[in-house]
């Protein structure tokens, strides 16, 4: 190396230079003048630590360069704090470094300029460009995981609530995104920092608990380890042998989620096999389980069936000497290399070049489905909630009818499967078979399941369907339909509403000219009068205000007013108007409407306890509804039937419904006086008043029938 590189005499620099031997001459150049670029621009800015603040990015470029990473990544560490905290702009940095260095830059660099309502709604924002951006570029989310793990080596001079939010923060989203990409030697890192500084306490008592306990058991683990090595030689296999200790953290969740003691836990030994190539994985694996007894149900094939983020091995535990639970990943060096670095080995090892392939076209389909979830989710929080969701590495691997294995999450629903085979399957799903059995819609997923959907051309998603979706583009592609289902029913509402008001005005509707409503959409700052409409049905505009405005333009001819007429409706417009599950209305109860903003319109009757006590708070959102002559259509109604308790009593009433042409949904009985009388509640379906009467005076007439009410809070 040309000394003229090391006229820095700080150690750290000199240590980073060295490791930047396998970049090229004119390369290294660069980086170093961007070192220095980087020194100056934030020349007299220290660290809370009252340290240069040059010595962060030099650390974070330091672990990019430990990777192999190339000189734009390495580069783009060095700066990745200028934009943020300096007058450099981004222009700059392109002139200097190129635009593509630029652009990683901007992707690191947080959201400051943008005011949000809470710091939850800017982290959420950030969180989205960084991932949109890492979507673009993979490089930009290694550089954040490298500065995040910096940062929290670093935190010693941080107030004890920011330590403990930031380390939050990481354990949420930043150590998902390293497990999910397979960079598992930096996600035990993040997790043990983050434990570290959120319980300081139950850390320092972990780490010398640790201690004590391991002179203790070295002789047990020696004689564990002695006995594969010699188990795996008298198979002619050749291996290595190690001992693999766990982290802190994942001691510590242990101990929370199995209610363990630390005893307890570190019972458990564990044992990695590093073989040659995959046959002798399951060469080793099967010496194992000649020697040790196997655990049932504790053998994985993470092999044949890899991990959403490339993981390959074979995990088995057994009982050793002792009666000692040892549990064994049996994998092959490159597959040794992705499991500790992940999407960075393909930087790393050249002899990991065929894994590493795999894992880049495994992420590029992952990172393709947050792409495609950022375009049809409009709200930073929902975003990431959708994300956190399909980050966490828990899954289930199930089977299409034709064979296709598809990774889900851990407690994934047939619904979400429905979704990840294509949108107009699970838009479209009725009922499924798993394992050829006809199961519910929500039941969840186990691993192995053969899953076949059962569509339906008229089909359509249920709302109830979010309360057990796990994934989020299950989650979002739900959301898209029944808000598109919404709008159009709220604007069919609206519509209504506004030509009710300018009616009652003297206005005919369509004698409005085009340039009124152009130049009232505009005022409003609309798209089109669908969203007027749309606004108007969902209560977050007043139909009569629009109304007036309408018919205060000159172009607008008016007549007498007339006499407002009521809304008429059939009961089933929709989202938009629905009927109240307290009341119940059906036709021919005198109803009522109530406006709520962002929620439609709820019908009520005009007793409704409900609707009463709400009528005197807020007058101006009741609208004046009627039934159409003919809805054509059923309605829930509740009945409460009082009978003595005599033998048959409740299918006799059943069947007396049924003869009536009436449909029973739902019932239940109780006794209101042991031995005496049965009170039988029906939930069931009628067209109107007109029938429910009918079908209650045919009800009295059998005998054991003593009394019947409607049930209506």
């Amino acid at each position: 190396m040309d000394k003229a590189v090391y006229q820095n005499e700080d150690p750290a620099y000199r240590v980073f230079v060295d490791t930047l031997s396998y970049l090229g001459p004119e390369e290294i150049a660069l980086v170093i003048e961007a070192y220095r670029f980087s020194e100056e621009a934030h020349q007299g800015q220290t660290r809370l630590s009252g340290e240069p603040y040059i010595t962060h990015p030099l650390a974070v470029a330091g672990a990019l360069a430990e990777w192999r990473m190339d000189a734009q990544a390495i580069i783009a560490a060095l700066l990745h704090d200028v934009m943020e905290d300096t007058v450099v702009s981004k222009a700059e940095i392109t002139a200097r470094f190129g635009k593509q260095v630029a652009e990683l830059v901007d992707g690191l660099s947080k959201l400051e300029k943008i005011e949000f309502q809470s710091y939850q709604d800017a982290q959420a924002e950030n969180f989205r460009k960084m991932l949109m951006a890492m979507a673009r570029d993979l490089r930009i989310v290694l550089i954040k995981l490298a500065d995040r793990l910096h940062n929290l080596q670093t935190m010693a001079h941080v107030r004890h609530e920011k330590r403990r939010r930031v380390a939050g923060e990481t354990l949420e989203i930043y150590v998902p995104i390293a497990t999910r990409l397979g960079l598992n030697n930096i996600s035990r890192q993040l997790q043990d920092l983050s434990f570290q500084h959120i319980h300081p306490i139950r850390f320092r008592v972990l780490t010398r608990a640790i201690r004590a306990v391991r002179g203790n058991r070295r002789e047990l683990l020696s004689k564990i380890l002695d006995g594969i090595r010699g188990k795996l030689y008298e198979s002619h296999i050749d291996a290595g042998v190690f001992g693999r200790e766990k982290s802190l953290y994942s001691i510590y969740r242990k101990m929370v989620e199995k209610h363990l003691s630390f005893s307890q836990v570190l019972d458990i030994y564990g044992f990695r096999i590093i073989v040659r190539d995959v046959p002798n994985c399951y060469l080793a694996l099967g010496a194992l389980h000649a020697r040790y007894k196997p655990v049932p149900g504790k053998f994985k094939d993470y092999i044949a069936i890899p991990k959403g983020n490339g993981y390959q091995s074979l995990h088995t535990t057994l009982i050793g000497p002792y009666g000692t639970p040892i549990e064994i990943q049996i994998r092959t060096q490159s597959m040794h290399h992705l499991a500790e670095e992940g999407i960075a080995s393909h930087w790393l090892y050249k002899d990991s070049e065929e894994s590493g392939a795999n894992l880049q076209v495994k992420m590029h389909k992952w990172l393709q489905s947050l792409l495609e979830l950022q375009s049809s989710v409009g709200d930073s929080s929902e975003f990431l909630e959708h994300v956190k969701v399909d980050l966490f590495p828990d899954e289930v691997y199930v089977f299409t009818p034709k064979g296709k294995i598809l990774a889900l999450p851990r407690g994934a629903t047939v619904i979400d499967f429905a979704y990840a085979v294509h949108t107009d399957i699970g838009h479209r799903c009725v009922a499924a078979r798993i394992d050829h059995e006809l199961i519910p819609l929500s039941a969840e997923l186990a691993n192995g399941n053969q899953v076949d959907i059962i569509t339906a051309p008229h089909a359509s998603p249920n709302p109830a369907w979010l309360t057990y979706v796990k994934t989020g583009r299950a989650r979002t592609k739900i959301r898209q339909f029944l808000k598109a289902i919404q709008q159009d029913g709220s604007s069919m509402l609206g519509e209504s509403m506004l030509n009710q008001e300018l009616q009652a005005l003297g206005v005919v509707p369509s004698a409005i000219p085009v340039a009124v409503w152009d130049r009232v959409i505009r005022d409003s700052g609309k798209k089109s009068r669908r969203e007027l409409f749309s606004d108007i049905g969902l209560g977050r505009s007043l139909a009569g205000v629009l109304a007036h405005r309408l018919a205060a333009n000159d172009e607008v001819p008016q007549t007498d007013p007339s006499v407002s007429k009521p809304l008429v409706i059939r009961g089933s417009e929709g989202m938009a108007i629905q009927l109240a599950s307290c009341c119940q209305p059906i036709p021919g109860d005198p109803i009522i409407g109530l406006l709520r903003k962002g929620q439609g319109l709820r019908i009520h009757t005009h007793a409704c306890q409900v609707a009463r006590k709400s009528r005197g708070s807020e007058p101006q959102n009741w609208i004046h509804v009627e039934w159409a002559p003919d809805p054509g259509q059923s309605f829930d109604v509740r009945i409460r039937v009082t009978a003595k308790n005599a033998r048959g009593v409740l299918g006799r009433v059943a069947t007396g419904i049924s003869q009536a042409g009436v449909n029973i949904e739902h019932v239940s009985m109780d006794e209101t006086n042991p031995g005496l009388y049965t009170e039988l509640h029906f939930l069931i379906q009628i067209t109107g008043r007109p029938q429910l009467a009918l079908l209650m005076r045919d009800l009295r007439r059998i005998s054991d029938v003593v009394r019947i009410v409607r049930e209506q809070e």
